[in-house]
């Protein structure tokens, strides 16, 4: 049986938190804890985030059932353990590297890509998303306007990690292994792997990300984040027949990027 936090223990007997647990709970207090641990590799649980990642493919559903757990135990839905973070970290650093040797790229030029894709791909677009999430869910999601029902900023940057690192892994490592020889050839087949690619991991992201909401208790209408998927199979069929090719011209931009 997975332990629970006892209200009495933390409590003043009325169901409010203790002064002292409060200041322990507080936004600003939860942050410091995580990016006090970012600093102490020995304290993060990088095999339990390597389990996070593995069930991120085959069954993110568990992946968000241990979100519950972290709340009845921890009273918090974001994590407080960065592993998960460093993992995904190295993960973009090594699929970059791929990505600029499969380009021809030149040292330099893999340094540059590599800095792009860290803080404007992953942290910057994270940090947009993230933050237009966490803004609709609270306006328009939350069941009952109260403060005790909110979605914490740091478990909508959790979700948009969830969801970032299949999609990660499909287009900067899978992919990888296609470019040269079969996605940036000027043929059908080569618009069609590339894009379908693009579809699976793209819809990856949503369906991680509807995930990710819907299994917070006090939110409805959740499926209303599953709606992009319609948009996204119309734009990938009008890719397919107007001979679109996505991947050459991710490769195009990046080339750009870094001259």
């Amino acid at each position: 049986m997975l332990p629970t936090t006892s209200v009495n223990s933390r409590s003043q007997g009325n169901g409010a938190l203790s002064p002292r647990d409060a200041a322990r709970h507080t936004a600003g207090a939860k942050r410091y804890k995580y990016l006090r641990r970012l600093f102490h590799f020995r304290q993060m649980d990088f095999e339990f985030a390597l389990w996070q990642m593995l069930y991120l493919f085959t069954s993110p559903q568990r992946v968000y059932r241990n979100f519950h757990y972290r709340k009845q135990t921890k009273d918090q839905w974001a994590r407080d353990d960065p592993a998960f973070l460093v993992l995904l970290s190295i993960w973009l650093c090594v699929s970059t590297v791929g990505f600029g040797f499969v380009l021809d790229m030149g040292f330099f030029e893999t340094i540059k890509l590599l800095l792009w894709v860290v803080f404007i791909d992953c942290v910057g677009v994270g940090l947009l998303i993230a933050t237009l999430m966490w803004f609709i869910s609270n306006k328009y999601l939350v069941k009952q306007q109260n403060r005790d029902y909110d979605v914490e900023w740091g478990y909508a940057f959790d979700v948009h990690l969830n969801a970032f690192y299949p999609l990660l892994v499909i287009l900067h490592f899978i992919q990888l292994f296609f470019i040269n020889y079969v996605i940036i050839s000027d043929s059908v087949i080569g618009y069609f792997v590339g894009n379908t690619l693009w579809l699976i991991a793209i819809g990856y992201y949503i369906y991680v990300t509807f995930l990710g909401y819907s299994a917070l208790p006090f939110l409805k209408n959740t499926a209303i984040l599953l709606y992009p998927f319609a948009l996204l199979i119309m734009f990938y069929l009008i890719s397919l027949a107007c001979g679109w090719n996505f991947t050459k011209m991710l490769c195009s931009f990046y080339k750009y990027r870094v001259k």
